[in-house]
């Protein structure tokens, strides 16, 4: 498995322009929900007419930073309600970052409205999704870290709640649950304690994830679809986890979602091959074993309630 070498990615940004490390999001007391760019829509609720109140973090608490990553391409008609969910919960100490694929719709123009807020970003193109996470991951300086894609959003008070799991708990990765979002209808996608032995089946929530800088690892670039579940197979193991048992994200559901589109299957399955190969992982004897005791172990978890 040959990863990128994100010093280097770096390297290259700052030669072109990027200055690292970079500026935090401009924070205030009063919020950002009347200095920010109005948005053109009649959407009104989270995170268009709402705000996570600035006074619910304590100032005799020193927050750390948090590093957001949003990889981006031709995704203009989601971008603006990401990007707002993540300013307005009025994190005091927010590293945000955009790494756009060159699209050709109005991603260009909303981030261009919304720069002042933005730590750094770009519209030109790269190498795809993983890249781009890893693009920017590269010139991180926060503490912590999570990525959201741009048609996903963060649900209100999140970062609040999931920086203070982090002080209080001392752990190295938070987790949550989900909400898929179809027609305007959500579905609620809950996850059980994650165990390693457990880590190959796939249950995490991508938008619901945050890790301390401390197990960082960089995605590795050949996967397509599968980049998240085998990231997780790397950066989850042997490090201390805590799962907050409520929605911290929102997953919409359309045609062009990776983790939605038919076309995409095979791309899944080449992504699965090249991940269990001796390349990637190596092959999984117990399988069958795994799978089996997984069943039993939510039909457990059901019973008793505990997802």
């Amino acid at each position: 498995m040959l990863l990128p070498d994100l010093l280097q990615y770096r390297a290259e940004l700052e030669k072109n322009g990027a200055a690292f490390p970079l500026q935090t999001v401009p924070f205030t007391k009063q919020g950002l929900l009347n200095i920010l760019p109005k948005p053109e829509t009649d959407k009104t609720g989270w995170p268009w007419t709402e705000e996570t109140s600035p006074a619910l973090y304590d100032e005799k608490i020193t927050w750390p930073k948090l590093t957001i990553v949003t990889p981006s391409f031709n995704q203009g008609h989601f971008l603006e309600e990401t990007i707002r969910s993540i300013l307005l919960q009025n994190y005091p100490n927010l590293e945000y970052i955009v790494i756009d694929g060159g699209s050709t719709d109005d991603s260009g123009a909303i981030l261009e409205k919304y720069s002042p807020w933005i730590s750094y970003w770009q519209s030109k193109k790269d190498k795809g999704q993983s890249n781009a996470i890893n693009l920017g991951f590269s010139l991180a300086s926060g503490s912590y870290y999570a990525w959201i894609n741009s048609d996903d959003y963060y649900l209100k008070n999140i970062f609040h709640l999931v920086a203070n799991t982090f002080l209080k708990h001392q752990t190295a990765f938070v987790y949550g649950y989900v909400f898929n979002k179809k027609n305007n209808e959500l579905e609620l996608m809950t996850v059980p304690p994650l165990y390693d032995y457990f880590l190959k089946i796939p249950s995490l929530p991508q938008p619901a994830c945050f890790w301390s800088a401390s197990i960082h690892q960089p995605v590795w670039e050949e996967m397509y679809c599968a980049l998240d579940y085998e990231l997780w197979l790397r950066l989850v193991k042997g490090h201390k986890r805590k799962r907050i048992r409520q929605p911290l994200a929102v997953a919409n559901v359309h045609d062009d979602a990776k983790t939605h589109n038919e076309a995409t299957k095979n791309k899944w399955h080449e992504d699965h091959v090249k991940m269990w190969s001796a390349e990637g992982h190596g092959p999984v004897p117990e399988w069958k074993r795994i799978v089996f005791l997984n069943r039993i172990r939510l039909k457990l978890y059901r019973l008793l309630k505990i997802v």
